[in-house]
């Protein structure tokens, strides 16, 4: 592979702590290729008057099938959750032998979360400023942060 800048488009990254289920990403998606799915869930806050309600991630999925490539969802996520990582090798696009060329091109969030690592730190903005999400190790996972798979996706003939 040719040398390539550092920040080069290739694959969309998810970083499930920065998501927070707004539906941003999807609904500015020109081909419809982002699929969410959540469930509410009501907490009980100590000193609070109200329990409050929160929305927790059950699925994100992206069918690069579809995908343009275009980075609109990356652009209009208010809460970096979504990031270009230099990945070219993902299930799709086959190798050498043919391999693979069509196999699987839905990639769940478990395989998106995967290729945060992979994705370059932003310049810095300012020399005082916070290093990105993105640079550092692991961020935790926000409590409740979904199953790790839908129960139920897709199932066998259906």
């Amino acid at each position: 592979m040719a040398d390539l800048p550092p920040r080069t488009r290739g694959v969309i990254a998810l970083l499930e702590a920065n998501c927070t289920v707004c539906m941003i990403c999807a609904r500015e998606c020109p081909d419809w290729c982002i699929h969410i799915d959540s469930h509410t869930e009501v907490e009980e806050q100590p000193g609070s008057a109200r329990p409050r309600a929160r929305n927790v991630l059950d699925r994100f999925a992206i069918d690069y099938g579809q995908c343009l490539y275009c980075g609109i969802c990356v652009e209009a996520c208010p809460f970096d959750a979504l990031h270009w990582a230099p990945d070219f090798s993902y299930p799709g696009t086959g190798d050498l032998a043919g391999d693979g060329a069509v196999a699987e091109l839905v990639h769940e969030r478990d395989v998106l979360g995967t290729w945060v690592s992979h994705v370059p730190p932003p310049p810095p903005l300012d020399a005082g400023a916070e290093p990105a999400p993105e640079t550092t190790a692991t961020r935790p996972a926000r409590p409740g942060a979904g199953t790790p798979r839908r129960p139920g996706a897709l199932r066998e003939g259906k």
